[in-house]
């Protein structure tokens, strides 16, 4: 515009005209009120809508209607799928411009381009009926709306609560019956038909458990049609429905009544409300009682008392009784836990005095090898690096080539006779780790990390600095000084404890690393920590059928087409494996619902993923008995080695005894055991045998 000015300066042999000069310095004025605005939206990233909103703001203060447009069209061509935008322009057309052709193609354009919206389409068909529209093009686009694929149930009653208020306003209700009339009637049949079929069956849920619909009809029989008959009969139905329960049902219907029907009515409907009403029963009876002291006679107030008082004396017994089964189950929950505590602490017990039985028992075993042991080692060195036939070391040899601290990881000796020379360590000289359950407040648990980290304690400390002062670093050792996966991070001050739960499922040498708050399981046996939702959430994605060489970054750049994301959550499983899984959040409904439009079916790496929004099935647990009957037919799992512990073990159980009823069972670390059971003895119970029967078996083999 400066150098057009100047141009035009040095060009024009005539002085510049006054009006000219004017109107270039206005323009000027404005340029530089603009220019804030307009650099803003140069320097911000898709999709702007912070920054265009601050534009439209001052545009809407300036009032210039034609600006006003310019910026909102300029901020919709950027952003076309975002709802809420098209809904505050839509708004803005409606009562200011009020044009009826610029009105209902915006409102045209915002339905194509967010149809899964209902306010959208409910603000499309009120400016089309506030500007005159033929009624054949109403219900067509009505017809559209219910075609459009709203994503909830709720949404379906909004939009034929819309179209049903916009045939009661075309009724003249002057006249006994019209054409109209029928048709409105028609359609809040066709409404409830609907809401029945069609989205019950679809959602499996009503989306109108009130009858929001239903009463609407119902008052509009009874006070613009005066045909209370169909009012009652429509109530009725509500009734059925389930709301015979709920008192402001009662009361809603009782006002109807008062307002449109007579007395009798009135005392019958309340009656009936005093015997099925269980949510607030006192205070329906306390309007019967109104009703009877005001209109009506001696035998109907005798009649409600005695009503009243028989309902309200059965609900006070029933509470009661409530109230008491709540505190026997209570005290059933207290007497398991302290069955629960007491049990574990005799298994403790006596895993304490079998681990000082083998103790004692290893301690003299090593007392009497004597330098003998030490000879024939010399004299049989390979036996320790090749083992038995199947490969397998003995847990001793086991021990002196890990080290009791494996922490380091020391290289294995190229020969035995380079272990004479390690001073032998006793099991007592490994660290125990004793936590102070007065410091959870400010400790948290560390889990699922490498066995084979090395010096976990300054790894650790390294990690959770960042978060605040570290008092101390305990990770948790074996019997044999191998480092277990996971250890207490205990802070100084309450506020780094809670900041370090935020590094839950941060990559560590490979694995996710668990961070959770530190609870006693004692005092707190239920506890259970997931910090992510377990309900339906509207602005967020679950994708499926990703390619596990899918990365978090490839994916971003996916999704952030459709909107601006806000996190993306690949599923790994404990050892940081991907599992084809991801949770991506966005920053609105709208943007999710779009992305889900767009995304199903995509192709990534030859995989068609799924998308769907975030809402996870229900976890429901068994019952006790269920789980008593599916264990008789369970597959029992594979246990290698008097503890369980891992396969290096020896079992001291017959290979004739190890066969299994079932022909395939699965082993605890996941691989498959082949039986070599035959079909017949697949089907035959195992026989129970005593150890008199086990011993005859051992001694005539």
């Amino acid at each position: 515009m400066e150098a057009s000015y100047a141009e035009y300066e040095e060009w024009s042999e005539d002085p510049i005209p006054e009006t000219t000069i004017k109107n270039y310095k206005k323009a000027l004025q404005q340029l530089e009120k603009c220019k804030p605005y307009e650099e803003a939206l140069l320097g911000a990233e898709t999709p702007k809508l912070a920054e265009y909103q601050a534009y439209i703001d001052f545009e809407m203060k300036a009032g210039d209607p034609a600006r006003i447009q310019l910026i909102y069209e300029r901020a919709l061509a950027e952003n076309c799928l975002v709802p809420d935008l098209w809904a505050r322009y839509n708004q803005y057309l409606d009562r200011q411009l009020k044009v009826k052709e610029l009105v209902l193609s915006a409102h045209d354009r915002a339905v194509r381009n967010c149809p899964w919206t209902v306010g959208l389409w409910i603000q499309y068909l009120l400016a089309m009926e506030r500007h005159g529209v033929d009624h054949c093009i109403i219900s067509d686009m009505f017809e559209k709306a219910l075609n459009a694929g709203f994503i909830q149930a709720t949404d379906y009653v909004e939009i034929w609560q819309a179209y049903l208020d916009y045939l009661r306003r075309r009724v003249d209700f002057t006249q006994d019956s019209s054409k109209e009339l029928e048709e409105l009637r028609s359609a809040f049949a066709r409404a409830v038909e609907y809401l029945k079929q069609e989205v019950e069956e679809r959602f499996s849920e009503s989306g109108d458990p009130s009858c929001t619909i239903m009463q609407n009809w119902a008052r509009v029989e009874a006070r613009l049609c005066n045909n209370m008959q169909k009012a009652r009969e429509l109530w009725d139905n509500i009734m059925t429905k389930g709301n015979a329960k709920y008192a402001n049902m009662w009361l809603e219907y009782y006002n109807l009544e008062r307002a449109h029907g007579d007395t009798q009515h009135c005392r019958k409907a309340l009656h009936r409300a005093v015997q099925c009403t269980s949510d607030y029963p006192e205070h329906v009876c306390e309007v019967l009682l109104t009703l009877e002291r005001i209109e009506g006679t001696l035998e109907d107030w005798d009649a409600a008392v005695q009503k009243t008082e028989n309902r309200l004396a059965r609900v006070n017994e029933q509470r009661a009784k409530a109230a008491e089964k709540e505190a026997a189950l209570a005290r059933q929950e207290e007497e398991k836990a302290e069955q629960r505590k007491q049990s574990r602490a005799e298994k403790k017990a006596s895993k304490k005095a079998k681990k000082n039985r083998i103790g004692e028992k290893r301690k003299a075993d090593d007392d009497d090898e004597g330098e003998w042991g030490q000879e024939e080692e010399e004299e049989q060195p390979s036996k320790r690096h090749k083992g038995d036939g199947d490969g397998l070391l003995l847990e001793e040899e086991m021990e002196l080539e890990t080290g009791l601290f494996g922490r380091s990881g020391p290289e294995k000796p190229d020969h035995p006779t380079n272990q004479k020379e390690k001073p032998s360590t006793s099991r007592k000289d490994i660290p125990k780790v004793l936590h102070d359950s007065s410091k959870d407040n400010i400790t948290v648990f560390v889990s699922n990390l490498s066995y084979n980290m090395t010096d976990p304690e300054v790894k650790l400390k390294e990690l959770f600095e960042s978060c605040g002062e570290v008092s101390q670093i305990r990770p948790v050792f074996s019997n044999k000084g191998t480092f277990r996966g996971y250890c207490y991070v205990e802070f100084k001050d309450e506020k780094s404890a809670l900041q370090a739960l935020g590094m839950d499922r941060k990559v560590v040498e490979g694995r996710p690393m668990f961070v959770s708050p530190c609870v006693d399981k004692n005092k707190n046996p239920d506890f259970k920590v997931f910090r992510y939702s377990t309900t339906l959430e509207k602005h967020k994605l679950f994708i499926s059928g990703l390619p596990f060489s899918c990365t978090k970054e490839e994916l971003e750049d996916i999704c952030k087409a459709h909107g601006n994301v806000k996190d993306i959550r690949l599923v790994t499983n404990r050892a940081g494996k991907p599992k084809g899984l991801a949770y991506v959040e966005y920053e609105n409904e709208a943007q999710a619902s779009q992305a889900v439009l767009k995304m199903d079916g995509l192709t990534i790496k030859e995989h068609v993923i799924k998308v769907a929004i975030s809402n996870p099935p229900l976890r429901k647990l068994p019952d006790k008995a269920e789980a008593g009957r599916a264990s008789q037919f369970a597959v029992p799992r594979q246990i290698y080695g008097a503890r369980g512990k891992g396969r290096t073990q020896l079992s001291m159980m017959p290979r004739a005894l190890q066969r299994q009823s079932n022909p395939v069972a699965k082993a605890e670390n996941g691989m498959v055991q082949n039986s070599p059971a035959t079909s017949s003895e697949r089907t035959e119970e195992p026989k129970k045998m005593s150890n008199a029967d086990f011993a005859k078996m051992l001694l005539n083999k």
